[in-house]
């Protein structure tokens, strides 16, 4: 693979954390490249790491020492302001517990990341409407939140999530909260996206069956990589 044709690359992170007077060290020396249109999981036991390096990867947070680049971006140089407006452009969020406004409708709370962005409300609309189109809920766009089932609104979440066209999507737990008909139907979705919108997708999960949907299953234990498959 060339150098181009990666899109994340993780290089000797450490990240520890302060607690009062102690140190608590939770990546240690971690490496990892994702490459372009790659679907990843990311797995290990409860406090391994996984979250942690996926908030590094999303630019949420910055390695104690190490670099972190994406799309040849070294955001761990970023300050906080380039790192949001890198964020907006180049990530999409998908959260366990969809984290929607419940007084928005779907539309509005698709539209949300667009506010951000310098574009006309036609153009908002435009890809509000594709957006919720391309995940089956355009019927549902004027719904909010507690009118929809946990499926559909997973489905709003990832429609907020590619409404800016970005190039790598991140999922912490993305089915966490789904029973297993809603969790195939969004694994479904996610490979769909991989496939015909070309993104690059990282999910963090605890369940097998949606890390084995993926091309790569990366497991973490104790802030390293032990296994990858």
């Amino acid at each position: 693979m060339s150098k181009s044709e990666i899109c994340v690359d993780v290089q000797n992170v450490h990240k520890s954390f302060r607690r009062g007077i102690e140190v608590v060290d939770v990546l240690n020396g971690l490496n990892l490249q994702v490459h372009e249109k790659e679907f990843v999981s990311l797995m290990g036991p409860s406090g391994s790491g996984k979250t942690t390096l996926l908030n590094l990867i999303a630019g949420l947070d910055q390695p104690t020492t190490g670099s972190v680049y994406v799309r040849g971006d070294q955001i761990s140089a970023m300050t906080e302001s380039q790192l949001a407006s890198w964020r907006t452009r180049t990530i999409g969020f998908v959260f366990q517990f969809y984290n929607l406004l419940p007084v928005l409708t779907a539309y509005r709370n698709v539209e949300l990341p667009l506010l951000l962005l310098p574009l006309s409300a036609s153009q908002r609309k435009q890809q509000v409407q594709t957006a919720l189109d391309i995940v089956g809920l355009s019927d549902r766009l004027h719904h909010r939140p507690g009118q929809l089932s946990g499926g559909q609104q997973q489905r709003v979440g990832i429609a907020r999530a590619i409404v800016t066209d970005p190039a790598l999507i991140v999922a912490d737990e993305p089915t966490g909260a789904l029973d297993s008909k809603s969790a195939d139907e969004i694994l479904d979705l996610l490979g769909e996206l991989r496939k015909s919108l070309n993104k690059t997708i990282i999910i963090v999960t605890h369940d097998p069956r949606a890390a084995a949907r993926a091309d790569r299953e990366v497991h973490l234990d104790k802030g390293q990589l032990v296994a990858t498959h």
